[in-house]
């Protein structure tokens, strides 16, 4: 099942420079290792916003939630959900 997921970024101003380094290096980490296993096949930066947007492709609802929920940045983050299904007009469809 493909998702169209957007993800804005809300870390807290006042967190401690330490933590918050050692969180982004955690949530690299994880975005890589998802990304190599095919889960996560697009990522993009949303220019001039500590945002971006994904596809995601997974086998489910609840693996995406399973997915999304574990980013160390989760607790940070405003998610938005879309569910996509092919396109009667898509050639490659």
């Amino acid at each position: 099942m493909l998702y169209h997921v957007r993800m804005d970024v809300r870390i807290p101003h006042d967190m401690a420079a330490g933590e918050r380094a050692d969180l982004i290096a955690r949530e690299k980490a994880y975005a890589q290792e998802v990304q190599r296993s095919g889960r996560w096949p697009h990522l993009w930066r949303i220019a001039g916003e500590y945002a971006n947007i994904s596809i995601f492709d997974v086998a489910s609802h609840d693996d995406l939630h399973d997915l999304l929920s574990g980013l160390p940045l989760f607790p940070y983050l405003e998610i938005a959900v879309t569910p996509l299904a092919t396109h009667p007009s898509d050639i490659n469809a």
